[in-house]
């Protein structure tokens, strides 16, 4: 399918910015500690920062609850700021995958219970920025399993939902998970598991079930998760992240 060379530009330029700034950060793991720079922060300085990190929470159709959580994405992206030398917009933002900024976007997260479904024109915009280096989280938190398989396997018809193996570049690309995805909630019992779609080598998009690491990002007494379980939670988020810019 032939890519828009102007959306293609503005994502891949915006993960260009930051390889520099993630040779820091592999650095920092080497060492086995974060990278974190010096000097106070600025708040406006670095949200107003027109190459700063943004992410996007998705309003997706289907009936599910695509704002659960709303403490999540700023209480993550705060995380990212103070652990990374990342410039980094701790605003949450929000798109629908028809709206005309969908591509000012390289990581977007998607969350909530429930059914995720998307039009015949939502899968073709969604594939399309995809392809174009976009990346996509969803992560299930609890009720999505099933249904949202089914989407992304009508999504790309052509290409088969893989589930990750524990050595992908995923689970080492800032923080180590030797057993793969935390398991931050109970939901079922079941162990967590990370599926993928892979395209040109590279995964465009993540689905995690049995873990719930969008709730582990909210404020401690939303879910009462020791603090432990909250560190596992955002640091798989951090790794979702830096592998999406780099990759």
């Amino acid at each position: 399918m032939y890519m828009v060379p102007s959306r293609r530009t503005s994502i891949t330029a915006l993960a260009g910015f930051f390889v520099l700034a993630l040779a820091l950060v592999s650095l920092a793991q080497t060492s086995g500690r974060p990278y974190i720079p010096d000097g106070a922060y600025n708040e406006n300085q670095f949200s107003k920062h027109p190459s700063a990190v943004k992410v996007a929470r998705l309003h997706y159709s289907g009936g599910g609850d695509w704002y659960w959580g709303s403490s999540a994405i700023p209480n993550f992206l705060k995380f990212v700021r103070d652990n990374t030398d990342f410039t980094v917009d701790t605003v949450e933002r929000q798109v629908r995958i028809m709206d005309a900024d969908l591509f000012q976007y390289p990581f977007l997260f998607a969350t909530g219970h429930g059914v995720i479904s998307f039009s015949a024109e939502e899968k073709e915009r969604l594939r399309e920025y995809l392809s174009a280096g976009g990346f996509l989280f969803v992560n299930d938190s609890y009720g999505m399993d099933k249904t949202f398989r089914k989407e992304m396997a009508a999504l790309f018809p052509e290409r088969q939902v893989v589930e990750l193996p524990f050595d992908h570049l995923i689970y080492h690309s800032f923080y180590d998970f030797p057993s793969g995805p935390p398991k931050i909630h109970e939901h079922d019992g079941l162990p967590p598991r990370g599926y993928a779609f892979i395209v040109n080598g590279r995964v465009v998009m993540y689905f995690l079930v049995e873990s719930d690491i969008g709730d582990g990002w909210e404020d401690p007494q939303v879910h009462n998760d020791p603090p432990g379980k909250r560190q596992e939670a955002l640091r798989m988020g951090l790794n979702l992240l830096t592998y999406a810019l780099l990759n």
